[in-house]
């Protein structure tokens, strides 16, 4: 029996050492830690530490933004420029010519300011821009419309000419075949528009379109200069065409005059003179084709 005692007391002394050792040997890494028998239950697992929540003020609704409003444009008080010789530069809205029945014409501005047209140099209006100036060969000053810009810059001048009161050596008058007073018709007096062209190189002096006042203002562009001999090709031919019309319709119309037949007969040279008449209206149009491609082309820089 005491033997027995003995024995299980150095069993116990042997194992305590193994199960305090167990108790403080190190966990493996990557491990939770064991937890006690009295924190698990059956169907519910550890949880982990979770932050604290913290309320979140409830949010004030924002005051609803009024709608953009567009800032309407000033109205507009200048359009147009008027300079005076001077140097003076006015600004106005409407520019109206004045043209009196007795009395000088002048400018409006803005149905207050009076300004006398010897004074202005330029001025602009809803019609274009318009320039004071001397014509070559005269003494006169006139006003100008600037066409186009550039180192050609190109102006015209509009004007109404007499063109005769109506006479048609045809026959047709103003009541019909023979008119009133026989067999040729008298109508009343007719006018034409007559638009004269003139150019400035360089801002230079006004100078009249003509062929030659062209060739020798792109004489240093050779694409202009042979665009321009074309043109003048074109004018001889046209010429030519007008003296054998007007030469064909003259012997026409004596022919005409001077038949012993009964009643009117038109001399067939009257018929021959109509190709004549119609060839320089073809060319006429490439003459100026030619020429208005070689001041572009000259202003584009391009030889």
């Amino acid at each position: 029996m005491a033997s027995r005692f003995y024995f299980l007391l150095l069993a116990l002394g042997v194992a305590t050492p193994a199960l305090t050792q167990a108790q403080n040997a190190p966990r493996q890494l990557n491990t939770l830690p064991a937890l006690p028998d009295s924190a698990r239950r059956p169907g519910r697992q550890p949880q982990l530490s979770q932050q604290p929540q913290v309320d979140q003020p409830p949010q004030q609704a924002q005051p609803p933004r009024p709608p953009a409003t567009s800032v309407p444009a000033a109205p507009e008080t200048t359009r147009f420029a008027v300079g005076l010789k001077n140097g003076t530069l006015y600004k106005a809205y409407d520019v109206e010519v004045k043209q009196p029945v007795f009395g000088r014409t002048y400018l409006l501005l803005d149905d207050q300011r009076r300004v006398e047209m010897n004074e202005v140099s330029f001025y602009e209006d809803e019609s274009g821009h318009y320039v004071r100036t001397i014509l070559p060969k005269s003494s006169r000053e006139v006003t100008l419309r600037r066409d186009r810009v550039g180192r050609l810059s190109l102006y015209s001048a509009t004007s109404t000419q007499y063109a005769g009161n109506g006479y048609n050596p045809y026959g047709y008058g103003p009541y019909g075949y023979g008119g009133r007073f026989g067999g040729y018709g008298y109508g009343g007096p007719v006018y034409r528009t007559v638009k004269t062209e003139y150019f400035s190189k360089d801002n230079g002096p006004i100078q009249d379109m003509s062929l030659r006042n062209l060739s020798l203002a792109t004489a240093d562009n050779a694409g202009s200069t042979a665009l321009l001999l074309q043109a003048r090709k074109y004018q001889r031919i046209t010429t030519l065409s007008y003296v054998a019309a007007a030469g064909v319709t003259a012997l026409g119309l004596f022919s005409t005059l001077t038949s012993s037949q009964s009643g009117p007969s038109i001399s067939p040279l009257i018929y021959a003179a109509i190709p004549l008449a119609i060839v320089p209206i073809v060319l006429g149009g490439k003459q100026q084709q030619s020429i208005k491609q070689a001041i572009s082309l000259y202003n584009r820089g391009q030889e």
